[in-house]
């Protein structure tokens, strides 16, 4: 039995995944490519089958099953595009599968599931977190004696999505400086490794994280695995609070670099891709490209891959993503303001303390006749970063007694 995912059992991949995967195409960005000085390319596994490269090692493990395993029945836990990999399997091998899914996941990507595994899938919504619904998941598995499909610490699965770095070398037209890989669970990158390791040694390796979900970070720093306490579940599909033993195993010895990346950083990449390149990214599918414009290295001259791992975003979610992008960038604040109970007092801030490019977007008052003051929560939108001094000195100037919120998380999260 193999310990370690291998190039032969990548090749094996390959020849599995031939007939139901896509060569998802190795697209040339201009505007990363001028920003870092640099060639610049994606690898767009977002318009992959199922939108996800997820699917390149969800198959892979499943059709590596035996024909007795197969009939028992399947499980999996997945925070989606796992899932969907996972039903789209399921579906094409007719196999029966358990899906275990946070109840926090976004409708799209149940949905997704659903549809992809049709009548061959169930799909059961437990827990807040993966690592919460991976456990219930792991239970029912052991107990009713279905072969539960992980979602990155296993070596079929990791394997597969190592079929991605073989697609890179051959699309490639010279080798490659650096490729930018995102990193939840570990899989992925794992993947990477195993293949450019030995195909092309000279090929750096950087992993990004969320900031809100450092489970490969600290783990390194450590050198051990790291269970974290809290978790930021924006990127969800990134989001895991603890990695797995085997891509630990191999990244914490051959990852050349691991970053993070602020939740924030990651919206305003994901607007940024959508309005100058008209591509649809995932907040864990823009993780990577935001890395790159986050990482303070001298990449002049040099050839960078970077993997665009997903493309399953709900739209809804959008006035979010704004909203995250504004606060990371300062350009939206969130004050308290005590506003005097007389006449002109609303006109007098409209006209005094706002600046000319500045734009209320919230606001929340409640007039108490009975008392001096009363209290309006108010956001406010600013056309440039530096306009927040500005704008707090006159409201000192013009005596406005206010509580900032943004560095107030208790009562900020009521407001996005």
């Amino acid at each position: 039995m193999k310990n370690f995912p291998s190039i032969e059992g990548v090749q094996l991949a390959v020849s599995r995944l031939s007939k139901v995967i896509r060569k998802t195409p190795w697209e040339f960005n201009k505007r990363l490519s001028s920003l870092k000085n640099a060639s610049v390319f994606f690898k767009r596994e977002d318009l992959q089958q199922i939108r996800s490269f997820k699917i390149r090692g969800a198959y892979n493990k499943i059709s590596s099953l035996s024909e007795e395993k197969r009939v028992v029945g399947i499980i999996c836990a997945s925070a989606g595009n796992h899932a969907q990999g996972f039903a789209f399997s399921c579906n094409k091998m007719q196999i029966e599968g358990v899906v275990y899914m946070p109840a926090t996941t976004p409708q799209q990507k149940v949905s997704q599931v659903r549809m992809f595994g049709g009548k061959h899938i169930r799909v059961v919504l437990i827990g807040d977190t993966y690592d919460t619904c991976q456990k219930y998941a792991l239970k029912i598995a052991k107990k009713e004696g279905k072969t539960f499909i992980h979602a990155f610490d296993d070596i079929e699965v990791i394997e597969g999505q190592a079929t991605i770095a073989l697609e890179i070398l051959e699309q490639s037209s010279k080798p490659l400086d650096y490729i930018f890989v995102p990193v939840g669970g570990g899989g992925l990158i794992s993947g990477i490794i195993t293949v450019m390791s030995i195909l092309s040694p000279e090929t750096k390796i950087i992993g990004v994280e969320p900031q809100g979900a450092p489970s490969m970070h600290q783990s390194i720093i450590s050198d051990k695995r790291v269970v974290l306490k809290k978790i930021d579940n924006f990127v969800d599909g990134a989001a895991v609070r603890e990695i797995g033993k085997i891509p630990f195993k191999i990244c914490k010895t051959q990852l050349d670099e691991i970053i993070t990346v602020d939740e924030g950083k990651v919206c305003q990449t994901i607007l940024d891709l959508y309005n100058k390149e008209g591509i649809v990214a995932e907040p864990a599918g823009a993780l990577a490209v935001a890395g790159l414009e986050e990482i303070d290295k001298d990449f002049e001259g040099k050839r960078i891959a970077i993997l665009l791992c997903g493309g399953n975003n709900d739209i809804l979610r959008m006035p979010e993503i704004s909203e995250r992008a504004l606060l990371y960038a300062s350009l939206k604040h969130y004050f308290m303001i005590d506003f005097p109970q007389r006449a002109g007092a609303l006109k007098e801030f409209v006209t005094e303390i706002l600046g000319p490019n500045d734009d209320i977007t919230h606001f929340e008052f409640s007039k108490k006749s009975y008392r001096i003051n009363a209290p309006a929560v108010v956001g406010i939108k600013l056309k440039k970063a530096e306009d927040f001094t500005l704008l707090v000195e006159r409201m000192k100037i013009h005596n406005f007694k206010f509580d900032y919120l943004n560095d107030k998380q208790n009562l900020f999260q009521f407001l996005i």
